[in-house]
């Protein structure tokens, strides 16, 4: 997915100037019956319409220099355009800036466009550009690509003044913010979604327009009338301030480095229809900053020699950045000073401290020169690391990195729960500041990491022999992943004893591999000639796993070695691993959390957290079961790109899911801590997590492939029955030995006969629609397998509940059976 800044804008309105009236009044006769002189007529506008300056910006406006002289003069606004900069090109981003409760979060893109301001005879026009398809201008095809890529008007305004010196234009904006121009409101998804039918104009209002010199920023309040809103629904409206950023394009585009899969990154694409290909052709280029080497260091750059760039990358701490919180997010951004050395530059990526307003009165986190760190007084636990890019190039043009002030509520719930067992230093409520300074500065690096055009890379993980993550030399030296864009939270494999062991990651091996190869210049070649460059270094580390990408998968994982917040190369060895320390927090779980005096609220939040932890277990380890390893490679390399999960593998993850899970986690359920968080739930928690472990084991898209993996691979596969059967067979176990079904595995059984009872009328499933990260098999459900695989197995059950039923002496259990033996019948027999 592709990340954006908090920073951008744009401005408009629409302000109506009253020319005076050139009619002269009769005269009339005072008392004494003089004649009153006649009134001179007022100065009249030229033949266009176009005012005097002095009469459209009066001295009671308020100026705002920059890209545009933006000018106000009560609610109007004025953009007075330089004439230079008509028919350059300029990046627009739409983000929401405040917003109510359910109405996406505040930096949330929602629009990004290029501009084009173009002077017409009397009139401005505002166009869209756009860079999705393009075609050598020296090539026959050219003139079709214009034709038939004809620029948008997006808006007119009327030339109300030209400036003092002859060459600007001024032009009211107003009503381009003020009124529902779609491309810098809300996005037309989120429309659909809350039901808009109209912008209310009285309850829409410009906040604000500020220049700055390579940018404009413009805030605007829009309300609109909506069926559906998600909150303050007896309003029927939804209201939201809009951020509109317009930034200058540089004149000279960037020289773009094409992207490579086997390496991840953010990208921009076009379609070029002027290569030599028989068919149109995706190009995709890398996001990144432009890092140079000055003309004097060539020399040395090509000795080997470390050389800084002509313009470093420059990261301010927002000055309401927290003073004891600092210099630990400066040195997550400082960090990364290793891997910018991989690439042959050093003193790459700086921090500072924004400048005081004596140092620097202009200064602002606003102004697109500048990238800052935006600490924001947010409820909201997270950190997230947009960027905005030139969409000819790829160049990275600023960045602002969001640090909501309770991602330390986070960082302190993973923290406890992952490292408590074996770290004294995470079992209490409240961490030391040196502590949570350590995880903020995790955290600036991956966030800083992505701002840099990395993206996720959760297959790095993996990488690691799951042993080796409790071998003290090994993690101070590799950290606990070979990537910090990876969910490596923190070591949980690491037992008691193992002491030392370091807890986290660090800027890792792929890190700087990949900064190399992203930013390293390739001198005196194009872009186009660099790509054998960069294949070349690509194999030197081919079948290597420590420099392996592997992407963030959304919705159904199909690559169980690309996961988020797992460790090591063996999902059930880790989480066995794992589970241990969980065990060993839960009976700590009351001294380690309440203060005398205090409320059980702690207590509360981090119970809550070993079960999420006990879940992510759950499905690392279930998402090996139908599982096909994903590894890129490109034509010319040996081996497949994707390999079914091993047979064995599958099996013995289907079976830690039923020792752990499906035998209920007794350890789990301690009464001391129930007792005083709740007055009831602990049965319906349970059930929860079984009943969706269960769900994604039973999920149309892995028995799909299982089915395809039989039908190519036979006897080694995995088939799909002996799976139902094994399930079956660790799910109803008190079938055959005739012992009581307590209420857990009665609440299981039953989540397994609905299940069971879904797949008998699942929808068909379509695939994924080409996007890297959305992973989706396609399943025709009622002429594939699996209805009769599924109605085979309700009937199996079926008789072995029959069976079963002879077998039980409690009475509890037989009404159960009974009850499941009749849903049984419904499923099977819908029409009685």
């Amino acid at each position: 997915m592709k990340h954006f800044s908090s920073k951008f804008l744009l401005v408009a309105s629409a302000f109506l100037v009253l020319s005076s009236c050139s009619t002269m009044k009769k005269a009339s006769k005072s008392k004494k019956g003089d004649n009153t002189a006649a009134k001179p007529a007022a100065k009249k506008a030229d033949k266009n319409g176009i005012q005097p300056y002095s009469k459209v910006i009066t001295k009671d406006a308020k100026s705002d220099t920059g890209l545009f002289t933006v000018h106000q003069l009560d609610d109007k606004y004025f953009y007075e355009i330089n004439d230079s900069l008509f028919d350059r090109e300029m990046l627009m981003v739409t983000r929401i800036s405040k917003t109510a409760s359910g109405l996406g979060f505040g930096g949330g893109k929602q629009n990004e466009q290029v501009l084009r301001w173009q002077k017409k005879d009397k009139k401005v026009i505002l166009r869209i550009v756009s860079h999705n398809v393009v075609a050598n201008d020296s090539l026959p095809v050219y003139q079709a690509v214009v034709n038939s890529n004809f620029e948008p008007v997006l808006a007119t305004f009327p030339i109300k003044a030209i400036g003092k010196d002859s060459v600007s234009t001024v032009i009211d904006v107003t009503s381009l913010f003020e009124g529902d121009v779609k491309p810098f409101g809300l996005a037309s998804g989120a429309r659909k979604a809350y039901k808009v039918t109209r912008l209310e104009n009285d309850k829409s209002f410009i906040e604000s327009i500020k220049s700055y010199p390579h940018n404009i920023e413009s805030r605007h309040v829009k309300t609109y009338s909506a069926g559906n809103p998600p909150s303050n629904g007896s309003t029927g409206t939804i209201s939201i301030e809009m951020n509109n950023s317009m930034i200058l394009l540089p004149k000279v585009p960037m020289k773009r480095r094409y992207f490579d899969e086997r390496v991840g990154w953010f990208t921009s694409t076009q379609t070029d229809y002027g290569s030599e290909a028989q068919r149109s052709k995706k190009l995709e280029y890398l996001d990144r900053w432009r890092l140079e080497v000055k003309d004097e260091d060539i020399e040395k750059f090509k000795r080997g020699e470390l050389v800084e760039p002509k313009k470093p990358i420059v990261y301010y701490i927002d000055r309401a950045t927290p003073e004891k919180w600092r210099k630990y997010i400066k040195q997550g951004i400082e960090d990364w000073q290793v891997a910018f050395e991989a690439a042959g530059f050093k003193n790459a990526i700086i921090a500072k401290d924004a400048p005081t307003p004596e140092e620097d009165p202009e200064w602002s986190p606003e102004d697109v020169r500048y990238s800052v760190v935006r600490y924001l007084a947010s409820p909201i636990p997270n950190a997230n690391g947009p960027h905005v890019s030139d969409p000819r190039s790829g160049e990275i043009l600023e960045s602002d990195i969001n640090w909501y002030h309770n991602v330390m509520s986070l960082l302190r719930g993973w923290f406890f729960v992952q490292t408590a067992a074996i770290n004294p230093e995470a079992q209490s409520p409240e961490f030391k500041d040196e502590v949570m300074g350590r995880l903020i500065r995790f955290v600036s690096s991956h966030e800083v990491g992505h701002t840099l055009g990395l993206p996720h890379n959760m297959g790095s993980s993996a990488a690691y022999p799951v042993e080796k993550l409790r071998d003290a030399e090994f993690t101070k030296q590799f950290g606990t992943a070979p990537s910090i864009m990876d969910y490596a939270r923190f070591n949980y494999v690491a037992q008691p004893g193992d002491d030392g062991v370091a807890l986290m990651p660090n800027i890792g091996i792929y890190d700087k591999y990949s900064i190399s190869w992203g930013y390293r210049p390739i001198l005196d070649k194009t872009a186009e000639e660099e790509k054998e460059t960069l294949n070349q270094w690509i194999l030197k580390h081919a079948g290597d796993p420590l420099y392996r990408f592997g992407h963030q998968q959304a919705g159904n994982v199909v690559d169980p070695s690309s996961q988020t917040e797992d460790l090591g190369d063996n999902a059930m060895l880790a989480s066995e691993y794992g589970i241990k320390n969980l065990k060993r927090i839960v009976p700590n779980l009351i001294e380690w959390t309440t203060t005398e005096g205090e409320t059980y609220e702690d207590l509360d939040e981090m119970y809550g957290h070993v079960i999420s932890q006990f879940n992510r277990y759950m499905g690392h380890v279930s998402n090996n079961i139908g599982g096909v390893y994903e590894y890129y490679k490109a034509a010319g390399q040996d081996g497949a790109v994707y390999i079914h999960v091993d047979k064995n593998h599958q099996k013995e993850a289907l079976q830690f899911v039923i020792d752990n899970l499906f035998e209920t986690p007794e350890w789990l359920l301690d009464q001391d801590i129930f007792n005083k968080i709740e007055y009831s739930g602990s049965i319906e928690r349970v059930r929860k997590l079984q009943a969706r472990t269960l769900n994604n084991v039973l999920s149309v898209g892995k028995m799909a492939r299982m089915i395809e993996n039989e039908t190519i691979n036979g006897n080694d596969a995995y088939k799909l029955t002996d799976m139902t059967r094994d399930l079956r067979n660790g799910v109803w176990t008190e079938l055959r030995s005739g012992k009581a079904i307590d209420t857990y595995r009665r609440n299981l059984q039953r989540a397994h006969i609905e299940r069971l009872a879904y797949l008998m009328n699942a929808p068909n499933q379509n695939g994924a629609s080409g996007s890297r990260y959305i992973k989706a098999t396609a399943v025709n459900t009622s002429q594939s397998d699996i209805r009769a695989v599924v109605r085979a197995e309700l009937t199996s059950l079926q008789r072995a509940i029959r069976s079963g039923l002879n077998r039980t002496g409690d009475s509890m259990s037989r009404i159960h059976l009974q009850d499941a033996l009749e849903r049984i019948d419904v499923v099977l027999n819908p029409n009685g």
